[in-house]
């Protein structure tokens, strides 16, 4: 049986801390440093290319030998560049709210292949554009979150609702005392879904498109 959701916010507070503590007993900066490189392109020049792209491909472990991957190595590199300078504009937008600036950035990198649908490798670009205020999207955040009773709903629109969500976890931090970034969220639901499911599902199946 599975254990019960948290049913308060202390509840989710405590597991949320936690998972954020162990996250980080747990691994290394070093494997931040490509997240970190591309992100000090993005503030450099406001975009980036195909090269800063395949750099956070392996960053997230997602696999390359696909359609899309082709694709997108057949489109012009200055055109990459327009795509990320609007979606880096959009995600830094102080005028938009974090989920409307999400929601905004997301939607410009829906031009380019390989991201019209899913949101792991999307998602990881919108970090690097704006790392103190976008957050990484996973099939194990999202698995975190359903850890911690708060619903998010697949489908178009996902990152911004999924960036919603993560502003009401930072803002739990905050009146706990703990100023929060984005990304101090997701890496605590990045480890709630992997710890958490890992333990309930041995076999490891997951269905979840990311």
């Amino acid at each position: 049986m599975s254990d019960p959701l948290p049913r308060n916010a202390a509840d989710r507070w405590t597991m949320l801390q936690t998972a954020h503590h162990q996250y980080h007993v747990s691994t290394t900066t070093t494997y931040d440093e490509v997240l970190s490189s591309v992100a000090e392109r993005f503030t450099t020049n406001q975009a980036i290319g195909k090269v800063e792209i395949g750099g956070l491909l392996i960053w997230k472990r997602l696999q390359a030998n696909t359609r899309w991957a082709m694709d997108l190595m057949n489109v012009p590199d200055q055109k990459v560049h327009n795509h990320t300078r609007t979606a880096y504009l959009a995600a830094n937008d102080q005028a938009l709210s974090v989920p409307e600036a999400a929601r905004a950035a997301r939607s410009e990198l829906g031009y380019l292949p390989g991201f019209k649908t899913g949101d792991a490798l999307a998602s990881a670009v919108l970090l690097a554009a704006a790392p103190l205020r976008l957050a990484v999207y996973d099939r194990r955040a999202h698995q975190g979150l359903e850890h911690l009773g708060i619903e998010l709903k697949s489908g178009k629109g996902r990152y911004s609702r999924y960036m919603a969500c993560v502003e009401t976890l930072r803002e739990l931090a905050l009146s706990k005392g703990e100023t929060w970034i984005a990304r101090d969220v997701d890496v605590a639901l990045y480890w709630l879904g992997e710890t958490l499911t890992t333990v309930r599902n041995p076999s490891g199946t997951h269905t979840q498109k990311v």
